[in-house]
């Protein structure tokens, strides 16, 4: 949304925005939740279906006409063949500010929750572009420049061996996978995670077998039984036994979501 905002601005591109200011009963998306339409193009959802299509029509006839903006009281039943069983109220309304627009967009990505990702080979290239979909503010960490690859927009990738200056300067309740070349590697930063006791999700890649071999260490270095148990590894574990990176990708992609997007995990 914010590569798009950026060029309407450099184009002066009149833009509506449709956002749901009430959300009643079963809903397809929250209060707050918005989208952004020119004569052309449109980004984000306030949900699919017959309600988004007339909204996004009301909009773009707000785009011809300049009018003043108006809000739509949907119920989301039979009239407009949605079962969803909830109402919303829509706000239709004319951007006057893209400028604003763009900082607003700049403060949401800032209070993401953080995720570190150690290492860039290939599941870790794998998982840089299934993790840049979620609303997560990703770090990309590993000491190869070359093994990076194209970087999925948004995604900050850092060239660096100081991993311990990152896990140290992550903020509570951040989330950390580790995937590094190096079992070692995995050993010292899943051990120093996992020390810390105020992180929402700590992940390794592994078998069992590893586990088993990290978990003996991380309990001669004094970490307490209960944190290592909160370690994830193997990570993506849903029974599929399929080792290719997209499809492993995908599994831990699905985990990171329910443990850090998640109110009650």
């Amino acid at each position: 949304m914010l590569d798009s905002i950026r060029r309407w601005r450099a184009t002066d591109e009149p833009v509506v925005c449709l956002t749901v200011i009430e959300a009643r009963g079963s809903t397809p998306r929250e209060a707050g939740a918005y989208m952004l339409l020119t004569a052309t193009e449109q980004v984000g959802t306030i949900g699919g279906g017959r309600l988004e299509w007339d909204c996004m029509a009301e909009g773009r006839a707000l785009l011809a006409t300049g009018g003043p903006s108006v809000d739509r009281h949907v119920p989301l039943g039979p009239a407009i063949n949605q079962c969803c069983g909830g109402a919303v109220t829509i706000r239709i309304e004319q951007v006057q500010d893209l400028e604003a627009l763009e900082r607003n967009a700049l403060l949401e990505r800032e209070k993401l929750p953080q995720l570190l990702l150690f290492g860039a080979g290939h599941v870790g290239r794998a998982l840089a572009k299934s993790l840049a979909l979620l609303p997560l503010r990703l770090l990309w960490l590993d000491p190869r420049q070359d093994e990076f690859g194209p970087v999925p927009p948004y995604v900050e990738a850092h060239v660096t061996t100081d991993w311990e200056q990152a896990l140290d300067a992550a903020p509570a309740g951040s989330g950390v996978l580790v995937l590094t070349q190096s079992h070692t590697l995995d050993a010292l930063i899943t051990g120093a995670a996992l020390a810390r006791g105020d992180l929402r999700y700590v992940g390794m890649i592994g078998s069992r077998t590893k586990r088993k071999r990290f978990e003996s260490a991380f309990r001669e270095i004094g970490i307490p039984q209960d944190r290592i148990d909160a370690l994830v590894c193997p990570i993506g574990d849903f029974g599929v036994r399929d080792k290719r990176p997209d499809i492993i990708a995908a599994l831990v992609t699905a985990e990171v979501a329910s443990e850090m997007l998640c109110e009650n995990s």
